[in-house]
């Protein structure tokens, strides 16, 4: 068992949805994004989700392609990330971490080195946006045999036919992308939500959690009302971006996770 299954099964018998907050690894600055980082467990963040620093994000957004370019540019590299997941771990053995981003920088350091580190740094679960289904046999399947979780994600365009496909070497949790698009595009609407959650957990019983277009408490209990969670990235860079403190990005994410956590 992962620390995402666990998480998940102690949220389960709280009787409780989870919030999952995502972050750029080193931006603004390397001090700044590790300081937030230990601060979000205590702000009611009960999975992280850390963005890896990469040239071309194509399924990001400007709010994130910037961040990213941010932390690229003050030297961010893998292994910086993982120093930065190993410092975290030196205070926090449970909360779990995602690492998210593309192949590109996996791929250079070796797929079997990498996990051997991710693993070693404590790295739980990883998204890797750019490698389909058909690629399993490349990162998701040695991931999960390291003990790692490999998160998928389905989208509003994901049909019945090929959801199967998408579900079939998923751990951890289920990624369900609420709007058709980059991140920050859209609001997410629950309305919308709710029947594709529906038709997601009828083909898996892994917890399906919904990101892209949350940047409000309201919301946040609105999406974590029909999933079984949801994730805000966005608007929490965004919030770093405009050069607010660490404490005041902490102050509104535990405004999200409290919406989240009230569903």
């Amino acid at each position: 068992m992962t620390r995402i299954d666990a998480t998940f099964e102690r949220l389960k018998s709280e009787g409780k949805k989870a919030f999952v907050s995502y972050m750029m690894a080193g931006d603004p600055d390397e001090a700044t994004a590790l300081s937030v980082m230990r601060g979000l467990p205590a702000a009611g963040v009960d999975i992280i989700e850390l963005g890896l620093p990469f040239t071309d994000p194509m399924a990001d957004g400007s709010t994130i392609q910037l961040a990213g370019q941010r932390a690229l540019e003050n030297g961010m590299t893998l292994e910086k990330t993982l120093d930065m997941v190993r410092a975290f771990r030196s205070d926090d053995d449970t909360t779990p971490i995602v690492l998210m981003g593309y192949y590109n920088p996996i791929y250079n350091r070796g797929v079997d080195q990498f996990l051997i580190d991710a693993k070693e740094a404590g790295i739980d679960g990883l998204i890797v946006v750019d490698l389909p289904p058909e690629e399993d046999e490349e990162l998701c399947i040695p991931a999960q045999n390291a003990g790692l979780n490999f998160i998928r994600l389905a989208t509003p365009t994901t049909d019945d036919q090929r959801l199967p496909k998408v579900l079939q070497n998923t751990s951890g949790f289920v990624y369900y992308v609420s709007i058709t698009g980059i991140t920050g595009a859209a609001a997410a609407q629950a309305a919308d939500v709710a029947p594709e959650v529906a038709r997601i957990k009828a083909q898996t019983d892994l917890p399906v959690i919904v990101g892209f277009g949350i940047r409000t408490p309201d919301v946040a209990e609105e999406i974590a009302g029909v999933a079984d969670g949801c994730v805000v990235g966005s608007a929490i860079v965004a919030e770093l971006a405009s050069g607010k403190s660490g404490d005041e990005v902490l102050s509104f994410v535990k405004t999200l996770a409290d919406g989240a956590h009230s569903a």
